[in-house]
């Protein structure tokens, strides 16, 4: 499997994690905490992507800091997305386990924007390369 395959396929899960938490914008109680672990795991996902189809093979990291800092090293563009990566990154581990996180829907709602614009952002720079 080459560089642009691996990176697509991280992409195919990055692409399952966004659905996933959209999808689950409809259960009731709204399960806010895993919305949120789910836009982070897009957005991970999506910055592994690239780094794997620019032959860098991603650390097993779930910081979006140090993710896009790795990005950074091969494109400045992507200090445009530093803010949407560092509002993410608590997420990664925090909602999966109990503790005194206290998440509103507020919380959900900017989780699920700066997932997205991370998604719109990497496919526009892959689309390019591609």
């Amino acid at each position: 499997m080459d560089n642009r395959d691996r990176s697509l396929e991280w992409q195919r899960l990055a692409e399952m994690d966004l659905s996933s938490a959209e999808y689950l914008l409809n259960m009731n109680p709204l399960p806010v905490e895993i919305i949120c672990f789910h836009c982070q795991q897009s957005a991970e996902k999506y910055l592994k992507s690239y780094l794997v189809l620019h032959n860098v093979n991603p650390p097993k990291i779930h910081d979006l800091d140090e993710l896009c800092k790795l990005c950074m090293e091969l494109s400045a563009a992507f200090k445009d997305i530093a803010d949407p990566c560092s509002d993410l990154t608590a997420f990664g581990v925090q909602p999966r386990y109990p503790m005194d996180l206290m998440l509103e829907e507020r919380d959900m709602h900017e989780a699920l924007t700066s997932a997205r614009v991370i998604r719109e952002f990497i496919l526009s720079l892959l689309g390019s390369v591609n």
